[in-house]
């Protein structure tokens, strides 16, 4: 018999990238994102930690900044559960050509690891049907570095995907934003830097955001009939991250 230790929950979407009508994608209903120190606690509270959940977060984030410091020198990380590595992206065009940051990128890749792939097997997956959605975010793309849902790029392009959209309304709060949980910022995106604002596609000038995790979050009224009375909350809960 299957050995279930893991359960998530999934919804379906629309697909906007085929024309099928009948064509879903599955969605993970995240529950929410953990952070170091709620992670200790649940080792400590639920996995029978042997240290104090304090101690195990000092030594997770000294551990953490070793390895960002490791990876940055060049060297490739394999914990079990996860690889680490970093590239660079781009071409050069004579074989003395120096690095321009212009036209070359730096990016740090994340793999999941053997662990986690043994593990793999021991999910199951509840579909919840077709989601009620009054719109959604289904994908973002960094236009500077190709990353998807993962990097931000500050002063360049961001494509965000989805259903319903399209940033309108006279509400003081429709607006996209950039909603740092760490700090309990949020950084509103100037109007005139929305370039595309469709319903299922919104290209953007990034905002001047610092260092850090953010989660991108869309207020509009639209509707493809009338205005909606009240504002809607439209948030992508996959962290985005500056690295500069």
């Amino acid at each position: 018999m299957k050995k279930i230790l893991h359960r998530i929950r999934a919804f379906l979407y629309k697909n906007l990238l085929t024309g099928d009508p009948n064509d879903y994608s599955i969605r993970v209903a995240s529950e929410r994102s953990l952070n170091t120190r709620e992670i200790c606690n649940s080792a400590a509270d639920r996995g029978g930690a042997d240290i104090s959940a304090a101690a195990m977060e000092h030594a997770v984030e000294l551990w953490l900044a070793e390895m960002g410091y490791q990876i940055l020198d060049g060297f490739s990380i394999n914990t079990g559960w996860f690889t680490a590595s970093i590239h660079i992206k781009g071409v050069c065009k004579a074989p003395d050509e120096h690095y321009d940051p212009e036209k070359h990128t730096i990016v740090v890749e994340f793999h999941q690891g053997m662990l986690i792939r043994k593990e793999i097997p021991n999910i199951t997956v509840e579909f919840q049907g077709p989601a009620n959605v009054g719109g959604h975010i289904g994908q973002v793309v960094d236009l500077k570095t190709g990353s998807i849902n993962d990097m931000l790029t500050p002063g360049r392009n961001l494509r965000i995907s989805g259903e319903k959209i399209k940033v309108i309304g006279e509400n003081s709060s429709v607006g996209i934003y950039f909603c740092n949980p760490a700090t309990s910022t949020n950084v509103k995106v100037d109007p005139s830097d929305i370039i595309i604002n469709n319903p299922s596609e919104v290209i953007i000038i990034i905002p001047q955001l610092d260092n850090g995790s953010y989660l991108l979050e869309i207020i509009t009224q639209y509707t493809p009939s009338n205005l909606l009375k009240n504002p809607r909350s439209i948030r992508f809960n996959e962290p985005l991250s500056v690295k500069q």
